[in-house]
């Protein structure tokens, strides 16, 4: 009896002082960051197609998408043209991550497409982009990239 005792409070005193000598952190993965429409910007994809072949592009602006699809199609047969303009953060414009997603909304005024580098600032700026209710709205991911 005073050994099976004795081993309990040994057992007891190990962990009370395991306790006091470890040192504990809370860990802050939390991280607010506050995202306005103001963060956002247009990019305009545009896409060729003539007797020769088929061409695509990016461009910031509607201006220059527009003039690089006119370069392209310049002393040839277009067949067709289509210029089409997506969202995304101005701090992921020029970042390169593992995953990509694809986010597309439907509101009660509009529609509207983007990019996103992550699936939680995808759905900020489906809430940003969206005016009035959303309909629908759907973020596919891209598979991983090397």
């Amino acid at each position: 009896m005073k050994r099976t005792i004795l081993i309990i409070a040994t057992v007891v005193f190990g962990l009370l002082n395991l306790n006091a000598t470890t040192v504990t952190t809370e860990p802050n993965s939390v991280t607010t960051a506050t995202m306005t429409k103001d963060d956002l910007v247009k990019v305009y994809d545009w896409y060729i197609k003539t007797t020769t072949g088929e061409f695509r592009g990016t461009a910031k602006t509607l201006f220059d998408a527009k003039r690089r699809a006119n370069l392209v199609g310049q002393n040839e047969v277009v067949l067709e043209q289509k210029i089409s303009n997506y969202f995304i953060l101005k701090s992921e414009l020029n970042k390169k991550e593992n995953r990509l997603y694809f986010w597309e909304v439907k509101s009660e005024k509009g529609e509207a497409k983007g990019f996103s580098t992550s699936e939680v600032s995808a759905k900020k700026m489906i809430q940003l982009v969206a005016k009035g209710d959303v309909i629908s709205y759907k973020i596919i991911a891209s598979k991983q990239l090397k």
